[in-house]
């Protein structure tokens, strides 16, 4: 009988835990940049949530593994104070998905993003509702996949000036095809409240696929007339969902 009583109160015990990361006030943004991208893109986004007085902080995870890519998103976190929402873009979705299960972590947003559920990778989902772009590429070793630099643009940043979608072609981060192949484990949003940007000109991910794994989430969902790069291109429409997010947890 105590035992049980005592498993009983453990049991309570780390739900308040997991209550309290949700409810507290959110200050800590952590944002896991996707693919062919590294977080760079982000200073715009970063600057505006700063002015409104979040900690933002960004992973530049090495995309070598999932596996990796979450130790890297472990390691941010671990050095936040207080309740987190945890933000990621494109192939950084997948991340987070597994990071967010975290307790400490209050809530998920994805910007045109992978949202998986138990058993699915990144490759599976992006086959099963093929995009505008189809100009992926692999390195030579076939360990590493990367975006055509001359179709870089039109599919990842059309909305971008020229000059940036040209700088973000030559300073694309190469993706490990191992972390495209992961399946997620534990997806965070089954049990974290989540936001999702749909970025309904999206060359990179089908519009459509983002929005039914939005729907199938249970997401808060908000549609952005923009390419991929939905982050860098309007970023002041991308902070207004992000804080709406912490706020909202904090409520």
């Amino acid at each position: 009988m105590n035992r049980h009583l005592s498993t009983l109160a453990l049991a309570l015990f780390t739900s308040a835990i997991a209550f309290a990361a949700q409810a507290a006030e959110v200050q800590n943004i952590v944002i896991v940049h996707g693919a062919l991208a590294d977080g760079s893109g982000w200073r715009q986004a970063t600057e505006i949530l700063e002015r409104r007085g979040y900690a933002v902080t960004i992973v530049q995870q090495p995309i070598t593994s999932l596996a990796d890519d979450v130790a890297a998103t472990n390691r941010v976190l671990d050095l936040q104070h207080g309740p987190t929402l945890l933000v990621g873009h494109s192939y950084g979705g997948i991340v987070i998905t597994e990071a967010g299960n975290r307790a400490d972590v209050a809530g998920l947003v994805y910007v045109a993003a992978f949202q998986p559920d138990k058993g699915e990778s990144l490759l599976a989902l992006a086959s099963s509702k093929p995009a505008g772009g189809m100009n992926i590429r692999e390195t030579k070793d076939g360990k590493y996949l990367y975006l055509d630099p001359s179709a870089f643009a039109a599919d990842f940043a059309a909305d971008l000036p020229k000059d940036e979608a040209a700088f973000l072609a030559k300073s694309q981060v190469f993706a490990a095809k191992a972390a495209f192949s992961a399946k997620v484990d534990d997806p965070a949003w089954r049990t974290k409240k989540s936001w999702s940007i749909v970025a309904t000109q999206d060359r990179a991910i089908n519009p459509d696929l983002e929005r039914d794994m939005a729907k199938r989430a249970n997401s808060e969902v908000t549609e952005i007339t923009a390419s991929h790069a939905v982050f860098a291109s309007q970023p002041e429409m991308v902070a207004d969902v992000i804080e709406k997010a912490a706020k909202q947890l904090g409520q």
